[in-house]
């Protein structure tokens, strides 16, 4: 693991990308009505219904009664043992349980098997940005999504965050796998296992005191919830791209986003509300995500706890990778405003070097700028780019233990226990 490859890196960012599933300083914000058409969904129709108030009836129940017959941990167990797509399920499952696995888990009749080979030739091609994308724009932008954070903190997941972000570090990984969503990939067990997982906080974070002291749902995890964590993935991802220049041919551009699109049905998200564009995309992240962003005491702690990863790890030139250097890299993806909301402090060195240098070095690696013409520092930092996203993969990895377990959760965070 000494020198930085597009899995590893994908690992970082995935890890902290899926963070979520999330106060008193909050800004007070109306509700924005929900007015998106289904005509622009991956369905091409659909009634229309709000997804604040839809959440997955399909397994929440199942889940529910798995809980409080004590059934989890068994099931727990069994599940460990599928790791693969087409894998048969382990013995001992439940038949509602199995049967509901057993539909889960097939693609949607719209997945097209073209694109997802074509979008394995993208993440090849954009790891390195990715893994950026992915952990910083998505990861931290997270803990401003007050739902999301607020359902991470009070929830199982919340009491150990290193070992949060190891296990939703699977789908990030997994997407960007050659065999995602074959056979022998693990894409499709990941998305079921969260889905189960999803179920299951949505059973046990009601009964959670502090959670119903600060949470303005009375059920966490709605489709809504679930699309806009869907948003602060692949299309806050794409927007970066963008953003930074990054030349991406039509059909990439077009795979990418269908890899996203299944990852969604898989996840249990309904296809009314999947945007079948990006255009369409772009139009339901500004209703359901840019006017939520909000700081949250709950959230702000959650972006403490990530930054604090930053550790020293053994190897390279760099040596570590800091606190500062994290920090700073957020407030270049994500901006001041919602780096403020963080409370992270200024860097004046490292917001400098992102500030002035992070696009120059994007234009040498897509080769559409030379490094002889590149800004002098350029040649100075370039290797700690690098450096920082090889270590970054690193210091999450530290903590894993493999193979990576999704399981359903039986318990609320116990530092936060339940009247």
């Amino acid at each position: 693991m000494d020198k930085p490859s597009r899995r590893n890196v994908l690992v970082a960012g995935g890890a902290l990308g899926a963070v979520g599933a999330l106060g008193a300083t909050a800004p007070a914000r109306a509700a924005t009505p929900w007015t998106w058409s289904p005509k622009g969904s991956v369905q091409g129709y659909g009634d229309g219904v709000d997804p604040r108030g839809v959440w997955d009836p399909k397994v929440d129940q199942l889940v529910a009664d798995l809980i409080d017959s004590g059934a989890v941990p068994e099931v727990n167990k069994a599940l460990k043992k599928w790791i693969k797509n087409g894998q048969t399920l382990p013995s001992g499952l439940p038949s509602e349980l199995k049967a509901f696995i057993e539909r889960a888990r097939e693609l949607p009749s719209w997945a097209d098997q073209g694109k997802l080979r074509t979008a394995v030739d993208f993440n090849e091609k954009r790891g390195l940005y990715l893994g950026v994308t992915y952990g910083f724009a998505s990861g931290m932008m997270s803990t401003c999504i007050p739902r999301e954070a607020r359902a991470v903190y009070y929830s199982y997941g919340g009491s150990d965050m290193r070992d949060r972000i190891t296990k939703t570090a699977k789908l990030g990984y997994d997407i960007g796998t050659s065999n995602a969503y074959q056979d022998d990939g693990e894409m499709a067990v990941t998305c079921v296992k969260t889905r189960l997982a999803h179920a299951g906080v949505r059973h046990l974070l009601p009964k959670s005191s502090h959670w119903n002291k600060v949470a303005d749902e009375e059920i966490p995890i709605s489709q809504a919830d679930m699309m806009v964590t869907w948003h602060s993935l692949p299309t806050t991802v794409m927007q970066n791209l963008k953003k930074w220049k990054v030349p991406i041919p039509d059909n990439e551009s077009e795979a990418f986003l269908h890899s996203w699109q299944v990852a969604a049905h898989m996840l249990g998200i309904r296809d009314e509300y999947i945007p079948n564009s990006w255009d369409e995309a772009d139009a339901q992240a500004k209703q359901v995500l840019d006017p939520i962003l909000a700081p949250t005491p709950e959230g702000i702690k959650l972006a403490d706890m990530l930054l604090n990863l930053a550790t020293i790890v053994p190897g390279g030139p760099l040596k570590y990778i800091t606190r500062p250097i994290l920090g700073s890299l957020t407030r270049y993806v994500l901006g001041d405003e919602i780096a403020n909301w963080l409370k992270i402090p200024r860097e004046p060195l490292w917001d400098g070097v992102f500030e002035t240098l992070w696009e120059p070095f994007v234009l040498v690696r897509e080769g559409l700028l030379s490094m002889e013409k590149a800004p002098g520092l350029l040649q100075k930092f370039y290797w700690a780019f690098d450096e920082i996203l090889r270590l970054a993969a690193l210091l999450v990895l530290s903590g894993a233990d493999f193979p990576i377990s999704i399981e359903i959760p039986t318990t609320n965070n116990p530092n936060y226990p339940d009247d």
